[in-house]
């Protein structure tokens, strides 16, 4: 089922709370929001406490990259298409790495979760209801990290240092603009509006992305710290024979 606007109201499906003695947290936020930085520090942080922790990362599976690459250098993704192949890759990394090791009692990091979905599937037209019943299997993190920044600082961040914006990262497949700099703004402002229906819906713990990275990833940390107790996560120390 397809919605004919993405302005169309939503009945939100009721979020599965993990019942894994692993704990999940994820970040989310647009492009240029500084997420997959402090998602890897953190990771780094827990790894020198010795945590049991682990980390995935959005559209990785290996089943689903070429068919990826090739739908979108011929431009033959449609929304639908588009939203499939997402959630084909995202399942298969949710069942082969994502439960098993939160069964397992670990830490999972994931630099963006379903929500990504549910924010760039709408924009381009998906029906809210439909994205959510097709991720309906997921469970929701127990954090839930959004860096909020400003639509123009993310903007000049990946502007900056990209001398080239791809067809569908810059949002040219909704015939927003033909100037893909002017694409790709028109394409994150509404990614930005879902993520704020998205941040009061999910309870996110949104976060102040213009600040310094190090004042960041402190209150990252001190969050992580008062909401997990991990201790309870911590590996076995060897001891010397």
């Amino acid at each position: 089922m397809m919605a004919e606007t993405v302005e169309g109201a939503s009945s939100p499906i009721a979020p599965r709370r993990s019942p894994y003695r692993g704990k999940l947290i994820a970040v989310e936020g647009l492009d240029g929001s500084g997420k997959s930085t402090q998602i890897y520090l953190l990771k780094r942080w827990l790894e020198l406490q010795n945590i049991r922790v682990s980390f995935t990362e959005w559209n990785s599976s290996v089943i689903v990259k070429e068919a990826t690459r090739r739908g979108k250098k011929q431009q033959l993704l449609t929304p639908t298409t588009f939203s499939l192949i997402h959630a084909t890759d995202f399942a298969h990394r949710y069942e082969r790495h994502v439960i098993p090791l939160l069964r397992a009692g670990y830490i999972v990091l994931c630099d963006r979760y379903v929500f990504t979905a549910l924010a760039r599937d709408a924009v381009r037209g998906c029906d809210r209801d439909w994205i959510r019943n097709l991720y309906s299997f997921a469970v929701v993190p127990d954090i839930t990290f959004y860096y909020d920044v400003p639509l123009e600082t993310a903007i000049g961040r990946i502007i900056g240092g990209r001398p080239v914006l791809k067809f569908h990262e810059a949002g040219m497949d909704l015939g927003l603009s033909s100037d893909p700099s002017e694409s790709f703004r028109l394409f994150q402002g509404r990614i930005k509006d879902e993520y704020s229906r998205l941040a009061a819906e999910y309870q996110f713990t949104t976060m102040d992305a213009t600040l310094s990275i190090e004042a960041q990833q402190r209150e990252m940390r001190a969050i992580v710290a008062r909401q997990i107790d991990l201790a309870l996560f911590a590996r076995p120390r060897q001891t010397r024979a």
